[in-house]
């Protein structure tokens, strides 16, 4: 497997086989004849970079893998030729279950939780990733964790990456964000509900700035068809808007994660071009609602990136010409 210079790394570890049924009409209490779903290795981390490795990134996913669940899991990756690393471990790997209702342009998930790792198995996973991270561009954390995850892995994920003097991206839910912030991560991305579940703010604003005043330097934050926002601790009292200015019809399941990866492929390339990123992660975000599953986006990315606007506002807060304790070198 080559690991390349600058690739960018993802962890998953809590994956998922994805599952993806379309449905003419979905109706509650009814009963549905379906064709065999889409079925595919996933997970928010693997929908980054399967997503990566289509665009041509330099790519290596990292993830658990149990049971014959995950051996399907693994052979999926392997017909993809997504470059990966596998930890085994001892219990099943979870499944999703998505269901497309094609008559209403919606799409209802269904997600396992998942199941604990034990001690040695944590272990194995974080002693792999700190093996790979030498060679890596930009480190990306997303998704839940299993059950009984030790607290500070997501925060450990944001260290080691300082320690080789890497950018790290954090996209997760509840108190995990919130730790990965106070780690100094470069970019956390949640949507507008993980934000408000995280920090107990109503309004976004001031829930971003929660997170900038704990010690993240950047936040993206998805707010579906409305488009992706984003906002840096070197000028907490504006962000940047960009957004199409129509809505697309489609599975809106894999929409984050193709922001996601277009941040991290970006940020391994060396670029910290705000509005860059920007426009190309809400560009990725909307090819990825043209295709019928998670993990992979539409060739039309490249006309969309032209069709996206981008505004920069005031927060309104008072935050507005306060600086942070965060130094603007720090963003730089």
């Amino acid at each position: 497997m080559n690991r390349d210079a600058g690739a960018v790394l993802t962890v998953t570890a809590n994956p998922a086989l994805d599952e993806t049924y379309a449905v003419p009409a979905l109706v509650p209490g009814s009963s549905h004849r379906v064709p065999p779903p889409a079925v595919r290795a996933g997970g928010k981390g693997m929908n980054v970079a399967r997503v990566a490795h289509q665009l041509g990134a330099p790519t290596l996913a990292v993830a658990t893998s149990g049971s014959s669940s995950g051996a399907r899991y693994r052979e999926d990756l392997e017909l993809a030729g997504i470059p990966h690393r596998l930890v085994p471990v001892a219990a099943p790997t979870r499944r999703s279950m998505a269901f497309v209702d094609q008559s209403a342009g919606l799409t209802s998930i269904f997600n396992e939780t998942g199941h604990p790792l034990t001690g040695s198995e944590w272990q194995d996973l974080t002693a792999l990733i700190a093996r790979l991270l030498p060679r890596a561009g930009v480190l990306v954390g997303s998704g839940s964790l299993p059950p009984q995850a030790p607290p500070g892995f997501y925060p450990d994920l944001v260290r080691a990456a300082a320690g080789h003097g890497i950018p790290c991206i954090i996209d997760t839910s509840g108190p995990d964000l919130i730790r990965a912030a106070e780690a100094g991560a470069f970019a956390l991305k949640p949507n507008q509900h993980e934000l408000r579940e995280a920090t107990g703010e109503d309004d976004v604003h001031q829930g971003v700035l929660r997170l900038l005043r704990a010690g993240a330097q950047t936040v993206f934050l998805s707010c579906g068809e409305d488009g992706l926002l984003a906002y840096s601790a070197a000028d907490p009292g504006h962000y940047l808007h960009a957004r199409l200015d129509r809505s697309l019809p489609g599975n809106p399941t894999g929409a984050g994660d193709a922001a996601v990866a277009a941040l991290a492929v970006h940020l391994a390339s060396g670029s910290r071009d705000l509005e860059l990123m920007l426009r190309t992660a809400a560009a990725w975000s909307a090819a990825a609602v043209l295709m019928p599953a998670a993990g992979e986006i539409s060739p039309e990315h490249r006309t969309l990136q032209r069709q996206i606007t981008v505004t920069r506002h005031s927060t309104g807060t008072a935050d507005e010409n306060q600086p942070t304790a965060l130094e603007a070198n720090r963003w730089s």
